[in-house]
């Protein structure tokens, strides 16, 4: 079962790649943090660790523990465009959680749950009947014996703080592992990336960054 609320009414923008400007599209492993710099005393990896031209900055951000899809440019109107909160951009997640959610725990995800005192915006929540094939993760996830395991998708329009995690914590299934598999239309799996690579953007790869995704959002 598949509960979602409506996001037909998302804005959708046409975006023109500067010539001049360089789009990349990379694929975070975990453990790394979403920046540049080396904080003072930390061994963490950084993405100064990857081989990316100079000038290049983060358009959006990941934790440190988790893994997915991030854009860098040093555009900065790609970064106007995609986190402006009135755009609603889309974005979607496959996370690994405690428990199997129920058919109430989706409809809840959907409809908006209340974390920090503020209800999170309609948004589409999906239980995955297969197990993805994904890369094991460096550092194994937490398993305990009596309580299962399940994957679920879940396609946000705003970006707050931790959200899926406390999102799915707030229904009763703590997430265990999370993967950003797409930014509008442009997914992860399309575009064939292993953790720790990158590829440059071209303009039909941008115009999907904007694009609502059908496969994902319809209603």
């Amino acid at each position: 079962m598949v509960w979602r609320c409506r996001l037909s009414e998302i804005p959708v923008h046409r975006f023109k790649a500067d010539p001049f400007r360089r789009y990349y599209a990379f694929n975070k492993p975990y453990g790394v943090l979403c920046q540049f710099t080396v904080p003072e005393g930390s061994d963490k990896s950084t993405l100064a660790d990857f081989d990316f031209p100079k000038d290049i900055y983060t358009v959006g951000r990941l934790d440190f523990d988790s893994e997915g899809l991030i854009i860098l440019s040093d555009d900065g109107r790609l970064n106007t465009q995609l986190l402006t909160p009135e755009s609603r951009h889309p974005r979607t997640y496959m996370a690994q959680v405690e428990n199997i959610p129920t058919e109430k725990q989706l409809r809840d995800l959907a409809n908006g749950v209340i974390i920090e005192g503020k209800v999170t915006m309609p948004a589409k929540a999906s239980l995955l009947t297969y197990e993805p094939k994904l890369p094991p993760r460096p550092v194994p996830i937490r398993e305990r014996k009596n309580i299962p395991t399940a994957w679920i998708e879940l396609t946000l329009t705003e970006g707050r703080n931790r959200q899926v995690k406390k999102m799915t914590a707030a229904v009763g299934c703590p997430t265990l592992r999370l993967i950003r598999v797409a930014i509008g239309a442009l997914n992860l799996f399309h575009l064939h990336l292993k953790p720790g690579q990158f590829v440059m953007l071209e303009q039909k790869q941008l115009d999907s960054l904007f694009a609502l995704g059908p496969e994902n959002l319809s209603v």
